[in-house]
């Protein structure tokens, strides 16, 4: 893929971050989840394009996921509950605070955040009755309203495992990398990036308003699309679909992200003969120089 010089005025513009003369904004947490499903080209993946008129990443073709909400983190209905209360299966979150790079209240929200957005955002639901059990369908309109429910925050993760006897499935996410958005940016994630299959007998549903189109596709399809520019996504985004698209199938993306422990990397503008390009991470580089 050939690598873009940036715009003079974006440059300009990171330039005096780095000088000091302009403050960062604040990153917010997020979470976004790689909902992958069999395919004769590899693994697909599921996008989301957003609506052209959101703020951050308009247009953009995205995954399931969104910001860490207080909700996530709260003593009443949020993920300290459900480990509480045993509706937490999977990995504990000690494991998954070594795994993800942060302590164990902020893994939890995490998690928690991982899920319950991947079904506000998609109809998916990584839970179970048990640990060895995942929910088939959650297409009907009891589901639909549960999953809107929990959108508006009239109903927390914890009463909605509750009420439908499920334990939340941590054990079916695996972790991938993670990106904080340049310091130039006026809005800024700090966004853990989660691998997982779709469940079994579960379909996607086009249910977000934060998206005016969905679709399945191959990774690398993916990938192409967007060197064709029928695509557009952030560099991330991009750069995961080129990460999963080099696996022969889900099993093993799922079994790569076992190994995996996630280290936030922050993309900075960099020289490039008489340009600047954004700089990315080593593996990411040679995959891209693979084209």
């Amino acid at each position: 893929m050939e690598r873009l010089p940036l715009p003079e005025a974006l440059v300009a513009q990171a330039r005096s971050y780095a000088e000091g003369s302009a403050t960062p904004a604040e990153p917010r947490d997020a979470a976004t989840v790689v909902l992958m499903r069999p395919g004769s080209r590899g693994p697909e993946v599921y996008l989301l394009r957003r609506q052209t008129s959101m703020a951050f990443a308009g247009g953009m073709c995205v995954f399931p996921g969104g910001g860490v909400d207080p909700r996530d983190y709260a003593e009443e209905g949020g993920a300290d509950e459900l480990v509480e209360r045993g509706l937490w299966a999977g990995p504990s979150p000690t494991e998954w605070a070594a795994r993800l790079g942060v302590d164990e209240p902020k893994a939890r929200a995490l998690v928690c955040a991982a899920v319950r957005e991947t079904f506000e955002e998609s109809g998916v639901l990584l839970a179970g009755a048990d640990a060895d059990e995942v929910v088939a369908d959650t297409t009907g309109d009891d589901w639909e309203a549960d999953r809107v429910a929990l959108e508006s925050r009239e109903l927390s993760m914890t009463a909605f495992l509750e009420k439908r006897a499920l334990v939340l499935r941590t054990d079916l996410l695996g972790p991938w990398s993670g990106w904080l958005t340049p310091v130039f940016e006026p809005r800024r994630y700090r966004t853990w990036f989660f691998v997982a299959r779709l469940p079994e007998g579960q379909v996607t549903r086009d249910v977000s308003t934060e998206s005016s189109a969905v679709q399945w596709t191959a990774a690398l399809d993916a990938v192409e699309q967007v060197e064709q520019d029928r695509l557009t996504m952030m560099p991330p985004t991009w750069l995961t679909c080129l990460d999963v698209g080099q696996h022969a199938d889900v099993d093993a993306v799922l079994r790569e992200s076992r190994d995996r422990t996630v280290e936030m990397f922050t993309p900075e503008v960099v020289p490039d003969g008489d340009g600047f390009i954004l700089s990315t991470p080593p593996r990411y580089s040679a995959l891209m120089a693979a084209r």
